[in-house]
């Protein structure tokens, strides 16, 4: 097979030729560029200007198709995405929480670098798969300390020369959006035994009150019974708040390393917590709270140290099908990937609706754009 790396590279130089010579105001992206070459253009006479440094045949490109890296395995011509086809047993498998992660992982690196950060791996479907999770994050390393868990790489098992942190998979790309996707990649840091939890993996009946559930604010009802809410409404999740319509909490903020030691808050940790079917409402023993001091007295402090830690994060979304995605479904996932993206507020089609930059309060950015140098 030819190295799709070459032929991008000289789609950028036919393009650059393009804008150099045509007097189009369209505008060209340099990393776009149809199937393994760049296909021919086509232009008209433009009669109606006046411009004495127009030319009299404008040229310009035709729309980029995707790029093929091999049968059944293409990148998106919007570069941000690639489209990984399977057969409907092997696709039914992800449906079925049975799904090969790492077959997909490995089928990555045999065309692209090991630059990613994260490998996010949706399935296209138009409903919730039933009795599916909405998200899954499987670690492949963790290589940060004073977080409550070991130093270990497991990312060779995926093809990863050791870059790759976490593999998330969601059944449906709409949940860019709508979430869990904020959800899961907090869990590459958060909560693996940082505070104590009833609800593994996940804040429970705490104060942390962020993407991994938990109350913002609780009132005492007396009797061992308590009232928690988020955002000043009654009632939190104790693993989940809402998908993307909550940002990072204070806690999930230290620990992406993204504030000081200084500016992390008290939690409080409820001690054998029961729901009382009553929302928001449930009964403890009694509640404990645990200081940045005790925090880093128990873990040790943040090792790379706020101020030293990763900011600027990378992935590569590989979307799964059992043929062509319709256009309609494509243009939906690259406008949600480019919000999600973006350094700045995503656009009034988000609503409320936090993206990584926002979710972040403008610490750290997030991109799935795929250029020349991640191609072997």
């Amino acid at each position: 097979m030819s190295n799709p790396k070459s032929y991008l590279a000289f789609a950028f130089c036919l393009l650059l030729s393009i804008v150099v010579l045509s007097c189009s105001t369209e505008e060209v992206t340099p990393d776009t560029e149809s199937e393994n070459e760049m296909t021919d253009t086509n232009g008209e006479d433009n009669e109606n200007t006046d411009d004495p440094d127009d030319s009299d045949n404008t040229e310009e490109p035709e729309a980029p198709s995707s790029l093929i890296l091999e049968d059944g395995f293409t990148i998106d011509e919007s570069h941000q995405f690639t489209n990984l086809i399977l057969s409907e047993s092997e696709y039914n498998k992800f449906l079925e929480d049975e799904g090969d992660m790492r077959m997909v992982t490995n089928k990555v690196y045999e065309y692209f670098n090991d630059d990613f950060d994260f490998i996010i791996i949706l399935n296209v479907e138009d409903s919730q798969p039933d009795n599916l999770y909405y998200g899954l994050s499987t670690p492949a390393q963790n290589d940060i300390e004073g977080l409550g868990r070991s130093i270990w790489d497991n990312t060779a098992s995926f093809g990863s020369l050791g870059k790759l942190k976490t593999v998330i998979h969601m059944p449906r790309a709409e949940y860019i959006r709508n979430g869990p996707f904020l959800h899961e990649i907090q869990h590459y840091w958060t909560n693996h035994g940082i505070i104590p939890t009833a609800a593994g993996g996940h804040w429970g009946y705490s104060s942390v009150g962020g993407q991994l559930g938990g109350f913002e604010e609780i009132e005492d009802l007396g009797g061992g019974r308590y009232r928690g809410s988020v955002d000043g409404e009654v009632g939190f999740g104790a693993v989940a708040n809402g998908g993307n319509s909550v940002p990072y909490a204070n806690l999930e903020l230290y620990a992406m390393g993204l504030i000081d030691a200084d500016d992390l808050e008290p939690v409080i940790v409820a001690e054998n917590p029961a729901s009382t079917g009553e929302f928001g409402v449930f009964t403890a023993d009694a509640l404990t709270t645990y200081t940045a001091a005790n925090i880093i007295a128990e873990h040790g402090n943040r090792i790379p140290s706020f101020g030293n830690a990763q900011t600027a994060f990378k992935a590569l979304v590989v979307v799964l099908s059992t043929e062509s995605v319709p256009q309609d479904k494509l243009d939906t996932l690259n406008a949600n990937l480019e919000n999600f993206a973006k350094e700045g507020d995503p656009d009034g089609s988000w609503g409320s609706l936090f993206n990584f930059w926002t979710a972040t309060g403008g610490r750290a950015s997030f991109s799935f754009e795929i250029v020349d140098s991640n191609l072997k």
